[in-house]
């Protein structure tokens, strides 16, 4: 990969786009220091004004071939390419589910592969995927390790590769908090009004808002204000784990969750059963849109969801009891049937709930708006460790959130 200069190797690299007031130059440089590198700025053509890109060529030198391939790794996801670009290299599957050593993982940032001389798009970004070449040679796919098969052409290495890093917006807009850190003083009248505005703004494009939640919307009574956001059209399809459903339906049908009376908050005698009778019974009407249909769940959120044909992919896990008949329990084929909702959204609420959350934005483009709604500000700082770095937190308690959310949107 490297030249050499000096007994030094090293690799002459350009980066295009608003380098400066984006802090693309800056996370270029420190990259480098950071991973005990050297680098030579050959040339730096910066912009007339903001709205101009800035291009910068560099010499970034390695103490060998290993430690310049790391640094490259770095840079590569800044969106750095090298000068003299080659087409990327391609090694066959070796079996049905694995990946020849040395693939390319993705990001979820807007990605080309240079095939045949021609910059490729890959469709769909995702991260954690890896590359497959068809066999014409013409176009390019991200897919999970699990659906490749023996004999795939799966791009290895970072030759012929290139990111768009997602730069910030080019001028002040509603959303400018998006660009600060998740926390608890953040003027939280000012954040659901920005938000509301966003989720008015995805819904006149037509395009969908997916909802990521967890069992605390029930525990906190919140499911109501929900269901304001479902039949007003800001919430098109819903994420969740066998538990938000199944309290939601236990609300429906006994009062409680987790055996808790919702208008007391107090326990009731044998409440703890109640969610395995909840579950019980909707198994025998065969699924929660059968229960509906037969008059069994005539209230509550899944209810909302069924009524007014909002989809909503419900995603297993070993802690399950049930689980309920709609639940997914083999994971893959969960994240296919999530799939498709991440790449055409316009944007993502998660609420209360880590792992359902994490899940969805390692499926979710950079260019998603992904706002993250807990208590506990260690959430949305695990999303932003996982790669989901376009992801807003808001630290709050989820129930006054959707509550205020759903009185700004009038629902």
């Amino acid at each position: 990969m490297g030249n050499q200069d000096n007994r030094k190797v090293y690799e002459d690299i350009r980066a295009h786009g608003h380098l400066i007031d984006s802090d693309i130059l800056s996370r270029i440089m420190g990259g480098i220091v950071e991973l005990d590198g050297e680098y030579e700025v050959l040339s730096l053509d910066i912009g007339r004004g903001n709205e101009n890109p800035s291009t910068m060529v560099m010499r970034v030198f390695g103490r060998d071939e290993a430690h310049l391939a790391s640094m490259m790794g770095m840079l590569h996801a800044l969106g750095v390419v090298p000068v003299h670009s080659c087409d990327a290299t391609t090694q066959p599957a070796p079996a049905d589910g694995v990946f020849p050593e040395g693939f390319y993982a993705t990001t979820n940032l807007p990605t080309q592969v240079r095939l045949g001389g021609q910059w490729r798009d890959v469709p769909n970004e995702e991260m954690d995927l890896g590359l497959v070449v068809s066999p014409d040679g013409e176009s390019v796919a991200g897919v999970p390790v699990a659906e490749v098969r023996a004999g795939d052409a799966v791009v290895v290495g970072q030759d012929g590769i290139r990111v768009t890093f997602q730069e910030r917006p080019r001028q002040k807009e509603a959303f400018e908090f998006m660009n600060s850190t998740a926390s608890s003083e953040k003027p939280k009248s000012q954040i659901i009004r920005q938000v509301a505005s966003l989720l008015r703004e995805v819904r006149e494009r037509g395009c969908d808002v997916v909802a990521v939640v967890g069992p605390a919307i029930v525990h906190t009574g919140a499911a109501g204000d929900l269901i304001r956001l479902v039949r007003g059209g800001y919430v098109t399809v819903l994420f969740g784990g066998n538990a938000v459903a199944t309290h939601d339906i236990e609300s429906a049908l006994f009062g409680t969750s987790l055996g808790i009376d919702l208008s007391t908050g107090l326990s009731v005698p044998s409440g703890h059963e109640h969610h395995l009778r909840a579950i019980n019974r909707i198994r025998a009407c065969g699924s929660i849109a059968g229960a509906v249909e037969q008059g069994v769940l005539t209230e509550g959120l899944m209810h909302a969801l069924v009524e007014t044909g909002t989809p909503f992919v419900l995603a297993g896990s070993i802690r399950d009891d049930g689980p309920l008949p709609d639940v997914i329990t083999d994971t893959v084929r969960a994240q296919e049937a999530m799939r498709p909702w991440c790449q055409k959204a316009g944007a993502c609420l998660m609420m209360s709930t880590m792992l359902h959350s994490i899940a969805t934005g390692n499926m979710l483009p950079a260019s998603v708006t992904t706002i993250c709604v807990d208590i506990n500000p260690a959430v949305v700082t695990k999303l932003a460790d996982r790669g989901s770095f376009q992801t807003v937190g808001i630290i709050t308690d989820v129930g006054l959130f959707l509550k205020s959310l759903a009185d700004e949107l009038g629902c």
